[in-house]
C-alpha cells in the first residue's frame, strides 16, 4: 500500500525517558485515544523524536515512554531486513485484521535492553487504525521486517512484550554488545 497521508508529518517532539521492564505499565493494555486530541498529536511527535535518537530503534509505543495509550510510531527504513517500508508514520488505536505467513524472528526492545528472544509473527499483516491529529482511517498492508515491527508495536499497546510471546527461556538470549 502507498498511502501519501500516512508518512509523519506532525510538530517536532522532545525526547522522552523509556521505561523498562518491570513497569507496569508495560503489562497494562493501552486506553484507546481521541487522535484529534492535541495531547495525543504532542505524544505522537515525542515518539517519533524519541525514536529517531535512540540506535536501532525501529519502534516505539507510547507504554515504552509511561503512557497507557494506544499509540506507537514505526520506522524501518535503511534496515536490511526490510523488504516492505511506508517511512516513518504514527497509528493510533492500531488493529492487526489480517496475518499470514508466520515465520520465527530474533527481537529486541527498548524496554527489554539486555536480553533478545526467538519470537513466532507473521511475516505478512494487515492493520487498521487512524493517524493522530487528521483522526482518518489507515489500513496498512506490510511484510517482512515492518511486518514484525508493527505486530511488536501493537502488543505494546496491548500490554504485552516479545517476552510473553517466546517460546521459553531456551528462546531468550542475552543481548549482545559490540564496542
Amino acid at each position: 500500500m502507498s498511502d501519501p497521508d500516512l508518512v509523519w508529518a506532525g510538530p517536532p517532539g522532545r525526547v522522552l525517558p523509556v521505561v523498562t521492564a518491570p513497569a507496569a505499565v508495560l503489562s497494562t493494555i493501552g486506553q484507546e485515544v481521541d487522535p484529534t486530541d492535541p495531547d495525543i498529536v504532542r505524544l505522537a511527535a515525542d515518539l517519533v523524536a524519541t525514536m529517531r535518537v535512540s540506535p536501532g530503534c525501529v519502534g516505539l509505543a507510547a507504554p515504552q515512554v509511561g503512557v497507557g495509550a494506544q499509540v506507537f510510531c514505526v520506522d524501518v527504513t535503511g534496515h536490511p531486513k526490510a523488504a516492505t517500508t511506508h517511512g516513518t508514520f504514527v497509528l493510533c488505536n492500531a488493529k492487526i485484521i489480517e496475518a499470514t505467513r508466520w515465520r520465527p524472528g530474533r527481537e529486541g526492545c527498548m524496554s527489554v535492553p539486555d536480553l533478545t528472544g526467538d519470537v513466532k509473527r507473521a511475516a505478512r499483516v494487515v492493520v487498521e487504525a487512524v493517524l493522530p491529529g487528521t483522526g482518518e482511517q489507515a489500513t496498512v498492508a506490510t511484510d517482512a521486517f515492518e511486518a514484525r515491527a508493527l505486530q511488536h508495536e501493537v502488543d505494546h499497546c496491548g500490554g504485552k512484550l516479545f517476552l510473553d510471546r517466546v517460546a521459553g527461556a531456551h528462546a531468550v538470549y542475552q543481548r549482545k554488545v559490540y564496542l
